[in-house]
């Protein structure tokens, strides 16, 4: 380089030079090519100056005060493209890092009472020492509950300041020294699955939260409950040139949104998991999404849409489904809920009853029609003519359990004693933490007491009251019985045991010397081996569905034909697998140990269901029944047991008669000595309760207290209660 050029601190590139004139047009496009010349050669950089008056420089790179962002783009806010996901999670949202409810895991203590608990010894008391004397210097409330603390306040133990080093401080130190044993053992007793710092679990990369819109970014919306997401976006405020360019935009959003807020949805966050939904969440997430494509001249069917809704929010649903009926659409529900079939504009009813006695069109017309004709159970129930009655007295109760500091999800710090000995309702509307109290902390924290480690227990500090009167918990679901298509009511329910030695006792089979095993299709000797007592053959497909074909070996029949030439009273085993529950009471109502194990079936109200049907064909609802079925059949023999049963909404799917039957079954698990807990938005279920617990009162972050622990008959008398005004009629 030549000499004089060394010593030129700047060096710049004249591109072009003219005298301006605004009118002249070609000037103007010349004028701009020379500008993005510039731009392109200065790698980004371009100076315009003035001679004699000013030197402007500008820049075309997506950047503020010397940092660099990255343009935005659609990838930019996708967690599930590569460049939007966060670096840190890589898109998942948790990372291993600090836990805080193992830093601080009994929140009614204070700073001072010890609640920091890896300060806690005496060589890392150290640590604790300026903050309690220095506290008053910067009023930190040291003698304050960590959980009375605000966030503020909270953010500080961990940041500390000029008086004291936070909690980051520890452990980087204790990071600092993991070449010893006893840090790396202490570092690890406090490491836990954590909400990722960066992202703060939306999986975005950090800088996708500095691009915002009237003060608020995409990960600021996506925390925020679907309420709060509307009301931002119909009050925020934008330039004329912004409204032109969003405007469209901004009309799909809020659509969208309020169709999800109204179909009962508003308390769930847009960065909510789905695999975390309900299936009625997830169902009317669905039938928003179809609502927001405001198709016309389309049919919608929907399967119990109301599953999982508190009747305040089925009110909301119904008005959605006349929306999509008003704009030209046509709406089939099969229901069961009394408000939507009073809103319905046509009834269709099939029964009279279930199973082999059902199939026949009853009744199809209005509402108002019905009442004229009270020829099914539907309108005796909708028309008063029918009903379940209200208990004449509750059970009184002594002995409970207690959650301590429940704090789930939306929970806050709840106390919650649930009674022994009695029914028990969980009510509250949708997202209002039923689910999360019961299903994420009472019942994995029971199971472990009783020595079942697998289950992921929700944050809560302790578990009280009368445990040891507990022998075992059990949470009936509605996942399918058994593990296999084998599975059947009948050998789920045990009774097939007596009904295999009933046969093997008749004189034929005991001419051959058949044994019980003979008549079991689950293990070989006397089932066909070409299904291997399956009944169907199943031709696998490769990349297709695959195909099920009736066995050609026994004809669908599972077992070889010496087998079924053993009859008692005309049947032979296969005729009997063939049996309604109802049809097989009859027929073995003279051997009590088979009548008492299929009785249960009868009287939750699955009369109707075959001894040897499959599990598969079972829906959610039968096979919750049937699992409380085998309770009820193992009755008095295991009377000194006290279970702790768990149901989760067991209505789902009932008609007013079925849900009479269940509420039966239920009573009579209370009476053979067992306690009752039910998460339930039906109210005819909630008016006979012994106890009640109801959560509220909004859902999402304004649920998650307890609004009522009593009797039904105290619930009512409650203000702005929204379960209290539907118990009301009820009452």
């Amino acid at each position: 380089m030549p000499p004089l050029l060394k010593k030129v601190k700047d060096f710049y590139l004249l591109i072009d030079r003219a005298m301006v004139n605004k009118n002249d047009e070609d000037l103007n496009f010349r004028l701009a090519d020379s500008i993005q010349t510039g731009f392109t050669e200065g790698e980004g950089y371009c100076i315009i100056e003035v001679p004699g008056k000013k030197r402007e420089t500008f820049s075309d790179k997506f950047e503020l005060d010397g940092i660099s962002f990255e343009e935005p783009s659609v990838n930019l806010f996708s967690f599930n493209n590569p460049f939007g996901a966060c670096k840190r999670c890589e898109g998942f949202g948790h990372v291993l890092g600090i836990d805080e409810d193992l830093v601080f895991p009994d929140k009614s203590l204070s700073v001072y009472e010890g609640a920091i608990a890896p300060w806690r010894s005496e060589k890392m008391q150290k640590w604790a020492e300026p903050l309690l004397k220095n506290g008053i210097k910067f009023d930190f409330p040291i003698h304050r509950s960590y959980s009375d603390l605000d966030e503020k306040e909270k953010a500080l133990l961990w940041e500390g300041n000029k008086y004291f080093d936070g909690l980051n401080d520890f452990f980087n130190y204790l990071e600092s020294k993991t070449h010893k044993i006893q840090y790396r053992v202490m570092l690890s007793r406090y490491r836990g699955r954590t909400t990722c710092p960066d992202c703060r679990g939306t999986r975005l990369r950090k800088d996708a939260s500095y691009v915002k819109i009237d003060g608020k970014s995409i990960v600021d919306l996506v925390l925020m409950p679907i309420s709060k997401g509307i009301e931002f976006f119909n009050r925020i405020k934008l330039s004329s040139h912004e409204k032109q360019v969003g405007g469209r935009i901004l009309k799909e959003i809020s659509s969208r949104l309020n169709y999800l807020d109204r179909v009962g949805l508003g308390y769930l966050t847009l960065n909510r998991v789905s695999s975390t939904l309900s299936g009625g969440e997830y169902q009317r997430i669905r039938l928003a999404t179809s609502l927001g494509s405001a198709l016309v001249g389309s049919m919608y069917i929907l399967d119990e849409p109301s599953i999982g809704l508190h009747p305040r929010d089925t009110r909301k649903l119904v008005s959605v489904l006349e929306d999509l009926r008003n704009i030209g659409n046509t709406v089939i529900v099969v229901e069961h809920e009394e408000e939507v079939m009073r809103a319905a504009d046509q009834i269709i009813d099939i029964g009279p009853d279930a199973g082999a006695h059902g199939g026949q069109l009853i009744f199809q017309g209005s509402i108002e029609e019905m009442k004229d004709e009270n020829v099914s159970h539907t309108s005796r129930y909708l028309h008063g003519a029918e009903g379940i009655s209200v208990p004449k007295r509750r059970r009184a109760w002594h002995d409970f359990v207690e959650i301590k500091g429940a704090r789930e999800n939306n929970l806050n710090n709840l106390t919650v004693k649930f009674p022994l000995n009695t029914l028990c309702m969980i009510t509250g509307v949708s997202g209002s933490g039923k689910s999360t109290l019961v299903k994420k902390i009472l019942y994995p924290a029971l199971k472990k007491l009783h020595g079942n480690m697998g289950e992921f227990t929700g944050r809560y500090d302790g578990v009280g009251g009368l445990l040891g009167k507990i022998s075992q918990v059990e949470f009936v679901d509605q996942n399918p019985i058994g593990k296999s298509s084998r599975s059947n009511p009948v050998t789920y329910v045990k009774a097939y045991d007596a009904i295999r030695n009933l046969y093997s006792e008749q004189p034929l089979a005991k001419a051959r010397a058949y044994k019980p095993g003979n008549f079991s299709f689950n293990i070989e000797g006397g089932r066909c081996e070409i299904c291997q007592g399956e009944g169907v053959v199943t031709v696998e497909m490769q990349f297709m569905a695959d195909i099920h074909l009736k066995c050609e070996g026994c004809n669908g029949k599972r077992f070889k034909q010496e087998i079924l030439d053993v009859i008692y009273k005309d049947k032979n085993i296969t005729d009997v697998l063939d049996m309604t529950i109802d049809e097989s009471l009859k027929f073995f109502g003279d051997k009590p140990k088979i009548f008492e194990k299929l009785k249960p079936l009868a009287d939750v109200g699955l009369g109707y269901i075959k001894l040897g049907q499959s599990s598969n064909s079972l829906s959610g609802g039968e096979a919750q029944r049937v699992k409380l079925a085998s309770f009820l059949g193992k009755g008095s023999s295991e009377a000194k047991d006290h279970i702790l049963f768990i149901f989760d909404e067991p209505t789902t799917g009932l008609h007013f008669h079925d849900i009479k039957k269940l509420l039966t079954a239920l009573n009579a698990l209370v009476e053979q000595g067992n306690s009752v807990i039910v998460i339930e938005h039906n109210m005819d279920m909630i008016k006979c309760a012994d106890w009640i617990i109801d959560m509220g009162p909004e859902g999402g972050d304004g649920g998650g207290n307890v609004t009522f622990e009593g009797v039904p008959e105290d619930l009512v008398k409650l203000k702005n209660n929204y379960t209290a005004s539907f118990l009301k009629d009820k009452l």
